[in-house]
């Protein structure tokens, strides 16, 4: 094995005698916005790692010094092959808020760590604001989807998100504009704490702020209007938000469903028979933790889920092109489980109850009478409760109304001893 793979939840056992790492948290204003200790460890280490713009920031540095790695992950390894010598590593601002701080805490013990952290890009730009930070969403928009701000995006939510360039912000206003949230007023915060800080303000629908430094934070208060698109908190999303073939779990069965499923934060999904990804999106919605594998064998339907997804700002949706049972192999044991479709092949049910956790949640919905026998059958062995699902909407027939029915679904729902 390459000795940068690394598990990152498997900390060293073989502790030094005291902390020999320390993780220094700089600003803007550079060396004299550091404290007295956090200088001595500058002074103390035999190296300094960081990025090329933090060790610019804290010179002059008399210790040897280390730009980061390329890729990045070697420099756990880089790290860790250094313990018990005294190092300094550089970081922006609060090393454990979307810093590497928390990354450095998975592999090394918290004994081990002195850090001395500087004030955060949130922090500074709440004080800019006068904002109070608690009542503010705080997300990272660096190294990730821009959409994963999408279910923060609720009326008169005010957001704080750390950039990934200065191409962020212009970016973020079209996004907003596109859902209906033009009116939004976004602040763009440029070099916050140094003699290169701007503070500049706009409404998303007429963004005009350009030429934005690479290091910012914007801050978004929504305004939302009649035709805005807002992801609601409850489940059931409206089925026109869902790119489909007709393969799609309906709003109201889908929040019946979702209750049954009964989502706890940080857990995991397994969605067999994805179809339009719609469960395993409205799982992920419930918390910005919770994490989903969704199985589907037609990779027309796999993209449009991977779609679907991204337009809700689901990111920790993991759709798999394979069919149950065998792409259910060596996946992460999941705490619940969904089998909207596919639950008749043979196979399936077991390879997800073998799967599925001690206490885990298993929900499958059946249309056919095959699948509602074989739900029948599984009930009698395993237990649980069935009910079944009649739904009718009122739609136009010619120049009057009437009720449609859709066609009955059993579900059956079990808990795993």
């Amino acid at each position: 094995m390459s000795p940068f793979s690394l598990n990152p939840d498997q900390k060293s056992s073989a502790a030094p005698e005291r902390p020999w790492l320390t993780i220094i948290g700089i600003g803007e204003d550079g060396r004299k916005g550091l404290s007295g200790p956090a200088l001595a460890a500058l002074d103390q280490a035999d190296l300094v790692i960081g990025g090329a713009r933090h060790l610019e920031l804290a010179a002059p540095l008399s210790a040897p010094t280390l730009t980061w790695l390329s890729p990045f992950g070697e420099n756990y390894a880089m790290i860790l092959a250094r313990r018990g010598q005294p190092t300094c590593v550089l970081a922006t601002g609060d090393p454990f808020h979307y810093g590497i701080g928390a990354e450095l805490a998975r592999l090394i013990p918290a004994g081990e760590i002195i850090t001395h952290p500087h004030t955060s890009a949130f922090s500074l730009a709440a004080a800019r604001m006068g904002w109070s930070l608690p009542e503010c969403e705080c997300l990272s928009l660096h190294g990730r989807a821009l959409e994963v701000i999408v279910p923060y995006l609720q009326p008169g939510a005010r957001l704080l998100a750390l950039s990934w360039d200065g191409s962020t912000p212009k970016k973020l206003a079209d996004l907003l504009t596109a859902r209906g949230l033009g009116s939004s007023t976004i602040t763009v915060l440029e070099a916050m704490g140094g003699a290169l800080e701007k503070v500049r303000h706009a409404t998303a629908s007429s963004f005009n702020v350009l030429e934005t430094h690479p290091l910012n934070t914007v801050a978004v208060e929504v305004v939302a209007e009649g035709d805005s698109r807002i992801v609601p908190l409850a489940p059931g999303l409206p089925d026109s938000w869902f790119e489909n073939d007709g393969q799609l779990t309906k709003a109201e069965i889908r929040a019946l469903t979702l209750s049954a499923l009964a989502p706890r934060a940080g857990e995991m999904l397994w969605d067999i028979g994805a179809g339009a990804g719609s469960v395993g999106i409205e799982w992920c919605l419930r918390h910005p933790r919770n994490r989903g594998i969704g199985i589907e064998q037609r990779d027309d339907r796999a993209q449009r889920a991977r779609r679907n997804a991204t337009e809700l700002g689901v990111t920790t949706l993991d759709i798999r092109l394979g069919r149950a049972p065998e792409a259910l192999s060596g996946l992460a044991p999941p705490d619940a489980v969904f089998i909207g479709g596919g639950v008749s092949e043979p196979g399936v049910f077991d390879a997800a109850w073998v799967a599925l956790k001690s206490g885990g949640r298993l929900v499958a919905n059946a249309v056919t009478l095959e699948a509602e026998t074989l739900l029948g059958t599984l009930y009698t062995r395993y237990g649980g409760t069935m009910r079944r699902l009649a739904l009718s909407r009122l739609e136009r027939i010619g120049g009057m109304h009437g009720w449609r029915a859709a066609m009955p679904v059993t579900q059956w729902v079990v808990r795993k001893p």
